[in-house]
């Protein structure tokens, strides 16, 4: 195990090859605060910037990454929370007060994209992700229906907690995963053979899962699997996201966690506050940026994300 001193990086080195991911020379950087739930980054390459939500706030938040400054991108954000980018570089969110999927226009308008499923409404979509081919795919838990905090307490109509498929020519969502207790975080493989499925039902039940589980992709964009990967603790884990060389970066309750696709524990980025989720940017897309309970932090790794699109 290895540490840096007080005021730079901490990181727990559990498996040498966590060596070769990290520079012991980059700091780990806080670049925002005052926020009250920090989730849902997203990076745009072209604008050089890093989106980001403040979910009981309902605002979406951009950090510029040229100037450093932090700005409204949106309020009444319908206490949004996972954002990710389709195929034609367009914003989806899932708005977890309000129940749907939204894509935002280059006008910047609004367009509803998921609300319902087989006539009742959604839960809270949590999380989302786009595939090279056009599919949406995102998790419906409850949390958003729950507390005041994170959303709009309200009955649900949709008894499973799933997660959807959204096909590029519409339609209605298609239920491709129905046994999670809270499903959350998402992410495909370098390759979209797989696909990574965060299962946090330890919150707000300490005896429910908090692990992530793994699932092939078939052709037919079925999915198949659903073994467990990795158990997470301390906390949850919450989002992730993937480099190029497949490994799993992860959002617990101690920071980010590094697992390679075998399962393995690789280390740990220690962060001062629990870390929601975390997104790659950066003009090499090797800046990892943390979204993590009040700030924003980033740290520069010898890794390179895959960013999509």
């Amino acid at each position: 195990m290895s540490s840096l001193p007080t005021g730079e990086p901490i990181y727990e080195i559990l498996d040498p090859r966590f060596g070769e991911c990290i520079d012991l020379v980059a700091q780990l950087e806080r670049l925002h605060g005052g926020l009250r739930w920090a989730e849902g980054p997203v990076y745009f390459a072209d604008h050089h910037a890093l989106l980001f939500s403040d979910i009981p706030n309902e605002r979406i938040l951009r950090y510029d990454e040229e100037s450093g400054e932090v700005t409204l991108f949106r309020g009444a954000s319908n206490n949004a929370n996972g954002n990710t980018r389709d195929r034609q570089g367009r914003l989806i969110t899932c708005e977890q007060g309000a129940g749907r999927v939204t894509r935002t226009e280059p006008d910047g308008s609004v367009a509803v994209l998921a609300d319902s499923v087989g006539g009742k409404r959604l839960n809270a979509p949590n999380d989302v992700v786009v595939r090279s081919d056009g599919t949406i795919w995102f998790t419906d838990p409850s949390y958003g229906r729950e507390t005041s905090f994170v959303g709009t307490p309200r009955p649900r109509e949709v008894e499973v907690d799933g997660v959807y498929r959204l096909d590029a020519d519409g339609g209605d969502p298609v239920l491709v995963a129905d046994d999670f207790v809270k499903p959350n975080g998402l992410a495909f493989s370098p390759d979209e053979s797989r696909l990574y499925i965060v299962d946090s039902g330890y919150l707000p039940d300490p005896t429910g899962p908090r692990h992530v589980r793994v699932f092939d992709v078939g052709a037919d964009n079925t999915l198949s699997g659903g073994e467990v990967l990795v158990e997470v603790m301390p906390g949850i884990p919450d989002g992730l996201r993937v480099d190029d060389a497949g490994r799993l970066w992860i959002g617990a309750g101690d920071g980010v966690h590094c697992v390679h696709p075998d399962g393995t524990l690789l280390g740990k980025i220690r962060v001062p506050e629990a870390a929601a989720n975390v997104a790659f940017g950066g003009p090499d897309r090797n800046r990892l940026y943390i979204t993590a309970t009040t700030s924003l932090y980033a740290v520069f790794l010898n890794v390179t994300g895959i960013q999509r699109p």
